[in-house]
């Protein structure tokens, strides 16, 4: 008898490795500034986008899915901190690891449950000096001149192909070129494709499914597609004929309902870019240029995914694919983002893999903010030392069709700034005496402002209860007392006077012929 349990216990012993070896792996994948035009939304105008349709069909694709920062910054640190801004300050910032170090990150999570953790291209804003770099086996970077600089992004730098001439779009085209890429689009030629910095990284990543792993890994691939500039080889424009291209739902007075501050912010806005575009006659020409990077990021992101369908990883990896945040493209008279209404904070958020239902629309109301919590669960990853904000959607991906909705919360760029969103209702308030409410089910657009309207006071009421009592104040920016040191590979943030200054990512290609 005794023989028999020492048996059984070796046995235990033996299996023990095995058991936390089948845990799921983890492939993470960013696109960044991509709106919820994709094919698999059904939007209107729409891109094509075979392979993000493709995931979807087997996985949960949450059609009412929403960021939790309204602009890079804020929201990955929101995905990667499991924390609103109202918490971190990180309202315009990235840099929840500097100001609050004792946030255990997304990836520091993965490698405390003995994970390989695997990153590469924009998952964090690009400023130099804004990567969390704790917890990573490893974070790739395309070259050198990267980790001098602390790690910036660079997507289009002076080994990187950009149309000619440049600039290309017939924004810019005739004006001196002041360093920004904003509003810029062209082709690349086909040939070249390889060269892009987002194919590189894409490329990465299929190297790392095709290597043996020993342990269950997280792997992360951040695109910098469809963020401007609207950069992409000859054959994704090629994919749309520009003047057949449907606009969206648009309305001239649209802005005539805000409160008054924000209107003067948003009218502005519109004359600057929006308003500008339909006078050059551009309108349809930028929008081909945004929807061609869609559907060139949707390629690099369908390079990974055949090669884990391929690979011995396929039936024990939970996909990921999310959006940082929306994008307007003429829709309220904007073009961008930093907004709290549907177009920025509506992202295309797709889950498949072990756990998740297979080809199902989910119209329950979700936030970026629930991607750690529910992954902590799958993955069953320790508690950090942080309380996470979101909420679990482990239950939601296994069975979509119980789940129940809910409101979720999304913070704007200073304190006592919101939305808080749900499948009825949108309300904002900015700070202390101005709001606005929209009835989604029916103004989905968002063009009718109720919250004068003292019918609906108890729906005020009601939704503001989901915003926190007390906001935290900004973080500090980080050129404020903060020196970047380089130190090797590495680099970090200390006390001092402060020298960071952003590189200028674009200037070298005036000096380059192609």
């Amino acid at each position: 008898m005794n023989r028999l349990l020492i048996l059984a216990f070796a046995l235990a012993l033996c299996s023990a490795p095995l058991k936390a070896d089948s845990r799921p792996n983890v492939l993470f994948l960013a696109v960044d500034d991509m709106n919820d035009w994709i094919g698999c939304l059904e939007s209107t105008p729409h891109a094509i986008t075979p392979n993000l349709d493709r995931l979807a069909a087997r996985g949960v694709c949450f059609t009412n899915g929403h960021a939790a920062g309204v602009f890079c910054a804020p929201s990955r640190a929101a995905i990667f901190s499991g924390l609103y801004a109202s918490t971190t300050g990180c309202y315009t910032t990235p840099n929840y690891f500097v100001a609050k170090p004792e946030i255990e990150s997304l990836q520091t999570s993965f490698a405390k449950a003995g994970y390989t953790t695997l990153g590469a291209g924009k998952l964090y804003h690009h400023p130099t000096g804004a990567i969390d770099q704790r917890g990573w086996t490893h974070f790739y970077l395309r070259n050198q001149i990267q980790r001098e600089r602390g790690w910036p992004m660079e997507s289009w730098s002076r080994e990187t192909p950009v149309p000619q001439p440049f600039p290309n779009s017939v924004y810019n085209r005739g004006k001196q070129f002041n360093g920004g890429l904003f509003l810029e689009w062209g082709a690349v030629d086909n040939d070249r494709e390889e060269e892009i910095a987002d194919t590189i990284r894409a490329n990465w990543a299929v190297e790392q499914l095709r290597k043996k792993h020993d342990k269950p890994f997280f792997l992360a691939c951040g695109l910098y597609a469809p963020h401007y500039p609207n950069y992409c080889p000859q054959k994704y424009f090629d994919l749309y004929n520009p003047k057949e291209i449907q606009l969206p739902p648009l309305l001239d007075d649209d802005l005539e309902d805000l409160p008054e501050k924000i209107q003067k912010v948003r009218v502005n806005r519109k004359r600057l870019h929006f308003d500008k575009l339909v006078a050059m006659g551009a309108y349809q020409d930028a929008m081909h240029g945004y929807l061609a990077c869609i559907s060139y990021a949707d390629a690099m992101l369908g390079r990974i995914l055949k090669v884990l369908d391929d690979s011995p990883y396929a039936d024990n990896t939970i996909v990921v694919l999310w959006s940082d945040h929306g994008y307007h493209l003429g829709e309220k008279g904007q073009w961008g983002k930093h907004t709290l209404w549907e177009r920025t904070s509506n992202v295309p958020f797709i889950w498949a893999g072990p756990g998740v239902a297979n080809g199902a629309n989910a119209d329950v109301t979700v936030s970026l903010i629930d991607i750690y919590p529910t992954l902590m669960e799958m993955c069953k990853l320790p508690k950090p030392y942080q309380v996470l904000q979101g909420s679990s959607l482990a239950a939601t991906l296994r069975k979509p069709e119980n789940a129940k909705d809910r409101s979720v919360f999304l913070p704007y760029m200073k304190p006592g700034e919101y939305a808080v969103i749900n499948r009825d209702w949108r309300y904002i308030r900015y700070g202390e005496d101005e709001e606005e409410l929209y009835n989604l089910r029916t103004d989905p657009n968002e063009w009718k402002n109720l919250a004068e309207d003292d019918r609906f006071d108890d729906v005020k009421a009601d939704l503001q209860k989901m915003a926190p009592h007390q906001f935290a104040p900004p973080e500090d920016k980080l050129n404020a007392r903060k020196d970047l040191v380089i130190d090797g590979n590495s680099f970090r943030w200390e006390k001092g006077k402060g020298n960071y200054s952003p590189i200028p990512r674009y200037r070298p290609y005036t000096a380059v012929k192609q």
